[in-house]
């Protein structure tokens, strides 16, 4: 079984009566960004950030008490990209919703991150279902959980969701390494390769005003 391995940092952060460890990427992607474009959320990766999300992603699904954290928001998006409006660059946390995470309160735990301890992971490449395997009409079923769920805070989006959740959407996650580095000299007329996450069964703008789709845009001629 291929293992993928990832250097990142632990934290134990203490607020209150309450503790937070979180697992901070060692080295943050260059080319990996992410921000709120008002009507959606937009990131941008190039294979090496792709596969560190990927990577990231994966330990999130296993790591249920843990806030994995990308500091991504410094980094620029790509040339030649439009936005309406004033858009918000944003970092990225994805944590597993059993931990019922205050977001108010990410400022704080980020301030008092310190230097962290260096550790590698190790996630095996296999972790995300195939997707033949994924029954995809069971999300529209009332009694469906496994949903994922965006919130804001502190320019920081939260992905939230259970260990399935992100597995299964780990699976659309993958393409972004195995498939779109070759798409468009497969597809030369298809513009770009990319990955849609919306969080509940349909794509809505939650009351707290968090844009209810991810769009997440491959980009080969990434200039830094």
């Amino acid at each position: 079984m291929l293992v993928v391995k990832q250097r990142v940092h632990i934290h134990g952060v203490r607020l209150g009566s309450n503790e937070f460890r979180v697992v901070r990427a060692d080295s943050t992607p260059a080319r990996l960004a992410l921000r709120d474009d008002r009507h959606w959320l937009s990131m941008y990766a190039d294979r090496p950030g792709a596969a560190s999300l990927v990577a990231l992603w994966a330990l999130a699904a296993r790591s249920a008490h843990s806030l994995v954290y990308l500091p991504i928001r410094a980094n620029p998006v790509p040339d030649g990209v439009m936005s309406e409006g004033e858009p918000v660059s944003l970092d990225l946390v994805l944590v597993h919703h059993s931990l019922r995470f205050p977001t108010a309160s990410w400022k704080q735990i980020r301030a008092r991150l310190g230097v962290g301890k260096p550790h590698t992971t190790a996630t095996p490449a296999e972790d995300f279902p195939d997707e033949s395997a994924i029954d995809y009409a069971r999300r529209h079923h009332p009694a469906y959980r496994d949903h994922l769920a965006f919130h804001i805070a502190a320019h920081t989006l939260f992905v939230v969701g259970s260990s399935t959740a992100f597995r299964e959407y780990g699976t659309a996650l993958r393409g972004l390494v195995d498939e779109a580095p070759s798409y468009l000299h497969r597809h030369p007329n298809a513009g770009h390769f990319c990955v849609e996450i919306n969080p509940g069964s349909w794509p809505v703008r939650t009351r707290r005003h968090v844009p209810g789709s991810l769009h997440i845009q491959y980009s080969s001629t990434w200039q830094i």
